[in-house]
């Protein structure tokens, strides 16, 4: 009995050891595939790293032996394993470490509790799902891990400043060379404005700034007569040899993406991208102010400008253009301004943090007057970018209290506006005579403006449904609550007591942006009597200019102008007048002849046809042959703008021209880069498909037509 609980224990033991180390394992080969995804990220974006096969071996070993020694799974011991019993099954009664004691060690009570637990030691699975749940995760995550690094280095396209930049395969990619070629060395010289050095490298895919100057170097390990290169199928540049022919060079400036080929002696090479980076334009953002700010009066005429400003390669300098705006109507008058920043640009830094405090006085700015202002910044490059215009406006005070248009119907003031307009005067008039009054009746003054504010708040309150304050403590004296027939009334009860809060938004006639407009100016009066009612006017004072304004722009909104017309009609024929007579009416003829457009994709079409052919018969004839050619200058022309995508379509439709029986792989890339190549069909509209309903339709129609 002891020898098998024993046994029992020391293979579980053992399992979980093994699953233990597998796990560590397949945790070790997650973390280096991660490591390498990074590397390989490195030496995409420049870094000159290569990601060598011992070198993955080093950091697969290093990684191994890292979790060896922090998890240390050879520690595991009997009586851990027991301990793990104890916890897991209850069957056990906390009695496994009993197996793994001498039996003459056992009292007889321990031996009888053995005898007892055996049935259930051996029913315990040789390998517990704990043991394979950390198994599972590791697996799983060494599973995320290679399908990520597949996903990057085989089909994603990165995005970087609106310029698309092909995967890491095409860049890191074994590139088939030509057999005259031995050696080749490449020097690419990014721009001036870049700020970047030299590099070399022995590849012929190229990914550069636009605008960098690329020299080839190309060693031969035989004489050869001419050497050139190929871009785009239709420009070629001569290669300069060297005395013995066997080390040509030259030049050219890369400006767009595309491809090339290597031509020696009539034989042309594989196709070698070529992907520019282009410089994108200064990014600006203005933090602070907002793009529309209004100065109120009582506030600081002062503006403060906070901005980020972010480029590629360098910000070379930042201005800030203002307009000032002053009188109205057909006197108006603008004055530009050209602001530079405090800071100095001479570093030509990748981001610079600005600020500008527009002091609006100095700018001769005057109540009733607007700044407009943008920010235009320039690159390294000379590139320029601008933000859209922010406007600052000035509160015309004098314009908000003035009278005018009292005499006019179209512009009648209601006496709610009035009466705000005399709380702003009153609250002046308070303020000036401040210094000639007692500390206690100033502010007496102060809390009777701020009642007066009040029942203004509350009359316009009445138009968003608000609930008044004046029944406030039950309803008056004399009512029909009073009256002993009443005493019951509970739906009389309650409408006196109770506040029916669910109508509020309901009660009232006004469009929601009204509303909301209106809300806005009772929590402007509300601020004011705030400050009111806590004897500070001064502070009060903004709170009423804001409101007064949002009730004038109220009005505003509320005036209806409808335009004159006339309509003069043509004079009738009364002989003719209800006669009926339609001989010299006719039917409107339009005849047009519209001719059929070329189609531009016509060659596209026609060459997916015998594609599909090829797949069939792995076969074609010389016409079919003239339709793939056509097609492949298609693709020659999108492999220019966009290598990275259709250039390795371009390299497929040159095998299978050149092959007697071409690869079905071959086939199927041309076929998939032309479906992507060609525009989507324009749908056209359809009936809805109904469902069949068995006739029930028909049947419940005729049932209608039945008398009772």
């Amino acid at each position: 009995m002891a020898d098998q609980g024993l046994h029992k224990i020391n293979t579980l033991r053992r399992n979980w050891i093994i699953c233990r180390l597998l796990a560590d394992v397949l945790f070790a080969a997650t973390v280096t595939a991660l490591i390498l995804i990074v590397l390989m990220e490195i030496n995409y974006v420049g870094i000159r790293f290569l990601v060598k096969p011992w070198l993955s071996l080093a950091i697969l070993i290093s990684s191994i032996a890292a979790f060896l020694l922090i998890r240390k799974p050879w520690k595991i011991s009997r009586q851990s394993v027991a301990a793990f019993l104890n916890r897991t099954y209850p069957d056990l009664e906390e009695s496994a470490e009993l197996t793994i004691k001498p039996t003459d060690e056992l009292s007889l009570l321990q031996k009888l509790q053995l005898n007892k637990i055996d049935g259930a030691i051996q029913v315990v699975p040789a390998l517990p799902k704990i043991f394979v749940k950390r198994l599972i995760i590791a697996a799983v995550s060494l599973t995320a891990a290679i399908t990520l690094g597949n996903l990057l280095s085989g089909e994603v396209v990165y995005i970087t400043s609106d310029n698309i930049v092909p995967p890491l395969s095409s860049l890191n990619a074994k590139e088939n060379v030509l057999p005259q070629i031995s050696a080749l060395k490449l020097t690419i010289h990014p721009p001036a404005y870049t700020g970047k050095s030299s590099h070399e490298q022995d590849k012929f895919t190229i990914l550069a700034e636009e605008g960098s100057s690329a020299h080839w170097t190309i060693n031969t390990n035989i004489t050869v007569k001419h050497l050139s290169l190929l871009f785009n199928d239709h420009e070629r540049v001569a290669l300069k040899p060297n005395a013995g022919k066997t080390e040509w060079t030259t030049s050219k400036t890369i400006d767009k993406p595309g491809f090339y080929q290597v031509n020696v002696d009539g034989k042309l090479s594989d196709l070698y991208q070529i992907e520019t980076i282009k410089d994108a334009p200064p990014a600006i953002k203005i933090k602070t102010p907002k793009q529309y700010t209004y100065i109120d009066a009582g506030e600081a005429p002062r503006v403060n400008l906070t901005t980020t400003i972010n480029d590629d390669y360098g910000v070379s300098d930042a201005m800030i253009h203002a307009t000032v705006a002053k009188g109205s109507g057909e006197a108006v008058k603008f004055k530009e301004y050209q602001i530079p920043f405090g800071d100095s640009f001479a570093g030509h830094n990748k981001e610079y943090n600005l600020q500008h405090v527009f002091d609006l006085p100095k700018l001769d700015m005057e109540p009733g007057d607007e700044l407009y202002f943008f920010i235009e910044a320039q690159d390294n490059h000379q590139q320029k970018s601008r933000t859209d215009v922010f406007t600052v406006s000035i509160q015309d005070t004098a314009a908000l209290l003035s009278m005018d248009g009292i005499v006019n119907g179209s512009d009648l003031k209601p006496e709610y506006f009035r009466s705000q307009r005399q709380i702003i005067m009153d609250t002046e008039k308070l303020l000036n005579g401040k210094d000639s009054m007692s500390r206690e009746s100033f502010n007496t003054t102060a809390g009777n403006i701020g009642i007066d504010q009040k029942m203004l708040r509350l009359r316009y309150g009445k138009f968003l449904g608000e609930e008044d304050e004046s029944n406030v403590g039950g309803p008056p004296e004399g009512s029909e609550l009073d009256k002993a027939e009443n005493f019951s009334n509970g739906k009389m009860i309650l409408d006196a007591m109770t506040d029916k809060h669910d109508n509020a938004e309901d009660a009232t006639y006004l469009d929601p942006t009204v509303k909301a407009q209106l809300r806005a100016t009772l929590t402007e009066m509300w601020n004011a009597e705030l400050h009111l009612r806590i004897y500070k006017p001064q502070e009060a004072l903004p709170f009423e200019y804001k409101a007064l304004r949002l009730l004038k722009d109220l009005q505003q909104k509320s005036r209806a102008y409808v335009a004159k017309t006339t309509y003069k009609t043509s004079p009738l024929k009364m002989e003719k007048r209800l006669t009926g007579d339609l001989t010299k009416v006719e039917q409107p003829l339009n005849q047009q002849t519209i001719k059929p457009g070329t189609d531009a994709y016509e060659a596209m079409k026609n060459a997916v046809q015998v594609l599909e052919q090829i797949k069939l018969t792995r076969i074609y004839n010389p016409a079919d042959k003239h339709i793939l050619q056509l097609a492949k200058q298609q693709l020659s022309v999108k492999a220019s703008a966009q290598p990275g995508i259709y250039l390795p379509a371009v390299s497929a439709m040159n095998r299978v021209i050149a092959a007697d029986h071409p690869a079905v792989a071959d086939v199927q890339l041309v076929e998939h880069a032309i479906q992507k190549s060609l525009p989507a069909k324009a749908q056209l509209p359809q009936g809805g498909s109904s469902m069949p309903d068995m006739g029930l339709s028909q049947h419940y129609y005729q049932n209608l037509k039945r008398k009772p």
